[in-house]
């Protein structure tokens, strides 16, 4: 950013003018296409109409004019009724998205304390019972009892412990 150089606020007007001056002629441009595209539409479907003296003809122009009114009115009919069968489905979509929003919050879940034979037929159904101790299946393990284990938890005798110690004391006095 230190390198590139900031435009001034003069410079930064002149060139929004041009750019709004450019746009300007584009959109007019475009307005005048869309007006061209439009006469020519109207002189494909709508051609000058030569109106005859005699009253038959203007009778019969009327009744073909009348023809083509109808077959016109008939497919806006048409139209009209497509989009509006298409809106109310695109209305019930959309009320359904809302009601299925509204309807299911997430509730709280609570914890629950089940065994795992109990989770298991409820899962599976009162039909099948599975026995799940898993304590069962466990390896029985020996514990080795060690001398030092055993000293230590017999010391915990306090009468023993001083008896012991005055019997030391004997053979220091001696």
């Amino acid at each position: 950013m230190a390198t590139e150089k900031r435009l001034s606020a003069r410079r930064k007007h002149t060139l929004k003018s041009c750019m709004l001056a450019v746009a300007n002629t584009l959109l007019e441009a475009e307005a005048s296409v869309k007006a061209d595209e439009r006469e020519k539409f109207l002189a494909e479907k709508c051609p000058p109409l030569d109106l005859p003296y005699s009253n038959e003809e203007l009778v019969e122009l009327c009744q073909k004019l009348h023809q083509q009114i109808d077959v016109s009115e008939e497919e806006r009919y048409c139209i009209e009724f497509k989009l509006d069968m298409v809106l109310d489905e695109v209305r019930d979509l959309n009320i359904k998205i809302v009601d299925l929003r509204g309807k299911f919050k997430r509730p709280r879940l609570k914890k629950v304390r089940m065994s795992a034979d109990a989770m298991l037929k409820a899962l599976l159904g009162s039909k099948h019972t599975v026995n799940m101790d898993l304590r069962a299946n466990l390896k029985q393990v020996k514990k080795e009892v060690k001398e030092e284990d055993k000293q230590l938890r017999d010391v915990g005798d306090w009468r023993k412990n001083i008896e012991d110690k005055s019997d030391r004391k004997k053979m220091f006095d001696s």
